[in-house]
Parts: C-alpha cells; sequence; structure tokens
C-alpha cells in the first residue's frame, strides 16, 4: 500500500497535454484502478517507428495494487495498448461489448504481445454496475464517433467522479443512442465532487454537429461525381462507415473495403449488431473491374499513414487497387495535430496524378466527435462538479478548459500534466507528487523507451547524414593506402568532388603526425580523423552528421618459419 497516497487520488500517465496515449490512474487508500489504456502514433522525432507506447513503470511497479482496467471505447488512443501491457497485470479488464469484439481479433491477430494466462475480458453493457476494488462504477452511454462508447461514473467514499471519455451531444448519431444526459443527471443529483473532462473541442465555438447531416451530404457529394470515388475516414467511425456505404447504393455504385484495420472494424461491428442492413462488400479486384461511376472504395489512411491503403494507392504500388486521373478522393475526416505535413504530402501526390482530393474545407464531408463548447456548458449545468480536471487535450485546449470551467462557476479546476498526482479529497485539491511518465517505442515488436540511443542516431542520420571514413594501417600505424571517404546526406555531391583530395591528404597527414604510441590507439585514430573532417568541411556545431570512422590493421611483420622448415 502507498501510505503517501492515502485518500482519493487521481494521475494521468498519458492523454493530459497532448491528444492520444490516453491512461489515468485513479487511487485509494493504496488501490489503483486504470481507466484507458492507449497508443499515440510516431512523428519524425522518432524515425522508423509507427507505434508509441505509455511508459507505466509507475503502476507495474504497484501492479499488485492494481485492481482492474476500464476501457471507455474503442479507439487506439484508449485502448490500443492493451494487447501489450495486460498480460504484465494479473487483473481483470472491464469494457463494452464492441470493445470487446475488436480487442479480442487484435490479441488474435498478434497485435503486441499476447499471453495464455490473460484473464477473461469483462463486458459491461451501460447501465451495469461493477466493482473495481474499492470504486463502483457503472458505464453511461455516450454518443462519439464510434459504437459503445461510454462516460465511466465512479462512487467513491470520499465522493462521486464522473469521467467522461470521449463524448459528443448528437441528436441523431444514426449508429448506437444519444448520450445518455438523464443517466448522467441522475448520477449528479446527490452531487459530484470531479467532472474528469474531453477537452479535444474546447476552442469550437457551437456544437459539433450531426452525423445526419454529413449522411445527406455526402450522399449530394457522392452522386455528383462520374469517376470512381475513394473515400477515407477513421476506420473506426462506424457511423461514416455506414453513412458511405448508404451514400454508394444512393449513388447506384458498389463498395470495396481497402484496408485490414477497416475490414476487422466492420466486422466487429456486426458482430455486436451494428451495420445488419449494409449492401453487399466486394472484394477490391472485383471492383476495380467494374466501370468507374460504379465504384466506390472506402480505404484506409485518413490521415496519411504510410502503410495505410490510401497511400500505398497514391505511390502506385498497391497490389490491386490504382486510380485514373478524373477520379476523386474524399477525405471524411478532421487533420489530426501533427500530421498536416504527412497528409498534405498525400493530397498533393493524388492530385499530381490527376485526382481530385475533397476535404472538410471544401465540402461538408465530417463531424467531429467531441463536444464544442455549447455541449460542454450543457454537461456543466447538468453535472455541476465541484471540481473540473480537463484532460484529452494539448495543453493550449487544457488551458483554455480551466478558463472556461471557472467562468461557469466551478471552484476548482486544476491544470493538470502527464505524472501529476492529485489529491481530490479530503482535504484540499493540491498536486501532492509527480510520478513518472514517459513514452515506449514499440520497434520491431521491442518496447524500448523513446530516448533510446537508436532514435537520436536514426535522427541524426534523417537531418545531417553520415560521413564514413577507412583508413588501412600497418603494425606500425603507417597508412599503407589513401583513406577511403563515403558521404551519405552530409554535404553536397560537388562539394565533395571539390574537397576530396584535400580531405585525403589531410587525413593522411594529421595521422603521420600522431605520436607512435597514439597511432596504435583505434579511439584516438578515430577522434583525429573526425576532426579533420570537420575541419575540412567546415562543420558548424549546427551540423552533426555521423562520422564513422573503420581502421584496418594490416600484420605487416614477417613470420617465422619453424624449426627444420624448408627453405
Amino acid at each position: 500500500m502507498d501510505a503517501e497516497f492515502d485518500g482519493l487520488v487521481f494521475v494521468p500517465l498519458g492523454g493530459a497535454g497532448e491528444i492520444g496515449m490516453n491512461v489515468y490512474l485513479y487511487g485509494y487508500d493504496g488501490r489503483w484502478m486504470m481507466v484507458d489504456l492507449g497508443i499515440t502514433f510516431a512523428d519524425d522525432r522518432l524515425p522508423g517507428a509507427d507505434i508509441v507506447l505509455p511508459d507505466l513503470s509507475f503502476i507495474l511497479e504497484r501492479q499488485d495494487s492494481l485492481d482492474g482496467i476500464v476501457i471507455t471505447h474503442a479507439h487506439e488512443d484508449h485502448l490500443g495498448a492493451v494487447p501489450y501491457f495486460w498480460h504484465k497485470f494479473d487483473c481483470p479488464l472491464y469494457c463494452s461489448p464492441f470493445s470487446a469484439a475488436l480487442l479480442r481479433r487484435k490479441l488474435v491477430e498478434g497485435d503486441g504481445h499476447q499471453s495464455s494466462t490473460m484473464r477473461p475480458i469483462e463486458i459491461i453493457k451501460p447501465g451495469d454496475d461493477f466493482t473495481v476494488g474499492p470504486f463502483k462504477c457503472r458505464f453511461s452511454h455516450v454518443t462519439h464517433s464510434i459504437p459503445d462508447a461510454s462516460a465511466l461514473l465512479i462512487e467513491t467514499p470520499l465522493g462521486k467522479l464522473i469521467h467522461s471519455g470521449d463524448w459528443k451531444l448528437d441528436p441523431e448519431p444514426l449508429v448506437g443512442e444519444v448520450t445518455d444526459l438523464a443517466a448522467i443527471g441522475k448520477f449528479a443529483q446527490d452531487g459530484v465532487k470531479a467532472l474528469i473532462c474531453d477537452s479535444t473541442n474546447v476552442l469550437s465555438s457551437g456544437r459539433s454537429g450531426s452525423e445526419a447531416s454529413v449522411r445527406e451530404s455526402l450522399t449530394e457529394l457522392i452522386k455528383a461525381q462520374t469517376g470512381r470515388v475513394v473515400l477515407t475516414t477513421f476506420a473506426s467511425n462506424v457511423a461514416r462507415l455506414e453513412t458511405a456505404m448508404m451514400a454508394a447504393k444512393a449513388a447506384g455504385r458498389e463498395i470495396a473495403v481497402v484496408g485490414r484495420s477497416m475490414r476487422r472494424m466492420i466486422d466487429a461491428a456486426r458482430e455486436t449488431g451494428y451495420l445488419t442492413n449494409m449492401p453487399t462488400i466486394l472484394d477490391e479486384r472485383e471492383l476495380m473491374s467494374l466501370p468507374r461511376e460504379r465504384a466506390l472504395l472506402l480505404c484506409t489512411g485518413s490521415q496519411g499513414e504510410p502503410r495505410a491503403a490510401l497511400m500505398r494507392i497514391a505511390a502506385g504500388n498497391h497490389q490491386s487497387v490504382s486510380l485514373d486521373p478524373g477520379d476523386v478522393a474524399i477525405f471524411s475526416s478532421k487533420i489530426i495535430p501533427g500530421n498536416e505535413r504527412t497528409l498534405y504530402n498525400l493530397h498533393n501526390q493524388l492530385v499530381r496524378n490527376g485526382i481530385e482530393v475533397i476535404t472538410e474545407e471544401d465540402h461538408f464531408v465530417h463531424v467531429s466527435g467531441h463536444p464544442c463548447r455549447e455541449e460542454l456548458e450543457e454537461i456543466y449545468n447538468l453535472v455541476k462538479p465541484e471540481i473540473a480536471i480537463p484532460i484529452h487535450g494539448e495543453d493550449r485546449h487544457l488551458h483554455a478548459h480551466v478558463r472556461f470551467a471557472h467562468a461557469l462557476g466551478v471552484h476548482e479546476a486544476p491544470l493538470v500534466a502527464n505524472g501529476d498526482l492529485i489529491r481530490l479529497a479530503p482535504g484540499d485539491v493540491e498536486v501532492i507528487d509527480q510520478v513518472h511518465t514517459g513514452r515506449m517505442v514499440l520497434n520491431d515488436q521491442d518496447v524500448i523507451e523513446a530516448g533510446d540511443d537508436l532514435f537520436r542516431t536514426r535522427r541524426r542520420l534523417m537531418h545531417h547524414g553520415t560521413v564514413v571514413v577507412g583508413v588501412v594501417l600497418d603494425g606500425n600505424g603507417s597508412i599503407m593506402c589513401d583513406p577511403a571517404i563515403t558521404v551519405l546526406g552530409a554535404i553536397d555531391i560537388d562539394r565533395l568532388d571539390e574537397t576530396r583530395d584535400e580531405l585525403v591528404e589531410a587525413i593522411a597527414d594529421a595521422l603521420d603526425d600522431m605520436s607512435d604510441n597514439d597511432v596504435l590507439d583505434d579511439d584516438k585514430v578515430t577522434q583525429t580523423a573526425r576532426r579533420v573532417v570537420r575541419t575540412t568541411f567546415e562543420l558548424s556545431r549546427q551540423r552533426r552528421p555521423i562520422i564513422e570512422v573503420q581502421i584496418s590493421r594490416v600484420d605487416t611483420q614477417p613470420k617465422k618459419r619453424a624449426a627444420g622448415g624448408q627453405r
């Protein structure tokens, strides 16, 4: 038991100060409950990596005190890390039927490190009560861009908590029910200690909009096209997938789905009672044989993911799908912050290929799954929490949410960052400790720290290039031939040609000037060669290519003949 964490506490291990990698811990007198266990996606700061995982060392050190993991919904930033970590904890996992169906598929298909010792998934439906250690819990349905999303209603001996999860207020969501405000209001009747709430759209005024309006708009847009249509969206946005299928049917088009994650999502939806009346989905090869005006392709890759279907199609290296000039690509999604450059590169590649690109900037093709300010105000007025804790947002979102909560009359609205362990009760609300957090990276199925030398080296190679110097020395340290120079991305090739002879001579002279002892030391030879390269190429402190020195030493001493040997 963590005596220093007595009382009711909260700590985010991810998801505070960022959009993605949501992992939240609630503690009561040394017992813990985890809410969500998500991933985020790597950017150019982690070259060669795709998936970023949370550093769970704090709770792994206390794994015997973790009573359960609760998943609010099936988006990757909320459950994507489960296959990599659940086997490390001997505790149950609670989630909705849809989340369970998707998670089982991820485990069977080998996403992460499975273990036959993992407990069965505990399936919870909205309104069902379940207990996680000292926490009495209930799911309350909320509308989001994925089925079976829930807010988590928590009762503790020191007060009630509401963990909102991802939510919005949509009067006509099309897939799933509307947010159950009656259940949330009933729970809040006797007072709520804290509302831990989504901040994604706190900077946006008004309301997030309805999926029904998007369906109407997309139907008209697709009907107006004369070529092949590709529509890409988040694979998890089941309502949008249904919208695309219904719009295709209304336009007299056949449908194919391209991308494993989207097919997996559709299978999970059908297993749990969604997408039951959809038109037949063709094989992508069969669809490509149809006239272009009769084809609609649902593709993964709305964020420009390098391995997703649309990126490979745009590059012309997809095994069975290609696009022709005059075809249309509809991006029915919002750009996640940080993905702008990658996604614009994809848009430009499609345009160069003669494909028309339509985004939310051009046409009404998307509504957000997160609440804007009017919706946030409605939930605050309903719940009337003593404490507001903004989560699920970058720093600018969290700061704005704190100001917004104060303006609505919430007395306590602390700004919480990843690793802040905050006491909610008893006594004053305050950060009482800072726990270790961080990022881990999935690299060839190994999980390593994001600060590992591997990624520092890759970044240097990517931004600064490399210079390889090869020297051959005899047994006395004398140079036997001109040093060999190979440069990859460090300097312009014309400059290399102009300075190669000068560099070769400078390295040879510097090695000749070394003392007899130093020239026999590989480390000192390496240092000398690197110094000459930097000086000759006039590399500034800001230019830091990797300078690799390869030393070959050749034993030139004649070997003694064995006694009695032939002359």
